[in-house]
C-alpha cells in the first residue's frame, strides 16, 4: 500500500508545482513574443556599430567601386581628348612630311650661286633682296632663288671721296646679294 499512498499524494500535491511550470514557461513564451513583435515593428536604424562586420566590408567595397568606376570615366575622358589632340597632330605631321618631302624632291636640282645683285629699297625702306636673289638665278638658268649671303657697303659721291672725307650726308647704304639657293 505505500505505492498506492504516494500516488494519491502526488495526484493531490504534484498537480499545482506542475499547473505552476505551465504558467511560467506560457508566460515567459507570451513576453519573448511580444519582445519579438516589438522588434520587428521598429524602424531598423544601422549605426556602423550594429551593422556588423560582413555589413561593413560590403559597403566599403561599395563605395571602393563608386570611386574606380568614376576614375575609369574621368580617364576615358582624357584618352578621348586626347585621341582628338593626336589625331590633329598626326593630320599636321603628315602636312609637314608632305612639304619636307617636296622640299628634299627640289634639292638636288638645286644649287648655290655666287654673284653681285643690288637689292632695291621697298616701300618701308628697308632692302628688298628676293628680287636681287631672282635675278641671280635667272641669269644662270635657273627659275627662282633665295638670298643666302648678302653684303653691305657704303656709297659716296666722288666729290665726298675727293674733299678727304670718308662718309657724309650724301652717302648711302647699299645691299647686295652675294650668294643665292637658285632651284
Amino acid at each position: 500500500m505505500g505505492t498506492k499512498r504516494a500516488l494519491i499524494f502526488c495526484r493531490n500535491h504534484c498537480a499545482a508545482p506542475l499547473a505552476l511550470g505551465f504558467v511560467f514557461a506560457a508566460g515567459l513564451l507570451l513576453v519573448s513574443a511580444l519582445a519579438n513583435a516589438q522588434e520587428s515593428t521598429a524602424p531598423t536604424q544601422k549605426t556602423p556599430q550594429s551593422e556588423g562586420f560582413f555589413a561593413s566590408v560590403s559597403r566599403w567595397f561599395e563605395e571602393q567601386t563608386a570611386n574606380v568606376s568614376a576614375s575609369f570615366k574621368d580617364a576615358r575622358k582624357k584618352v578621348e581628348g586626347f585621341s582628338s589632340a593626336a589625331g590633329d597632330a598626326a593630320k599636321t605631321t603628315v602636312e609637314g612630311a608632305r612639304d619636307a618631302a617636296d622640299a628634299v624632291a627640289r634639292i638636288p636640282t638645286a644649287r648655290t650661286i655666287s654673284g653681285h645683285e643690288k637689292c632695291q629699297l621697298a616701300p618701308n625702306g628697308a632692302p628688298d633682296c628676293v628680287a636681287a636673289a631672282n635675278t641671280i638665278c635667272k641669269a644662270k638658268g635657273f627659275g627662282s632663288g633665295k638670298s643666302l649671303d648678302m653684303t653691305t657697303a657704303e656709297v659716296c659721291p666722288a666729290k665726298v671721296y675727293m674733299s678727304g672725307r670718308s662718309s657724309g650726308p650724301e652717302c648711302t647704304t647699299d645691299t647686295f646679294v652675294s650668294r643665292a639657293l637658285c632651284q
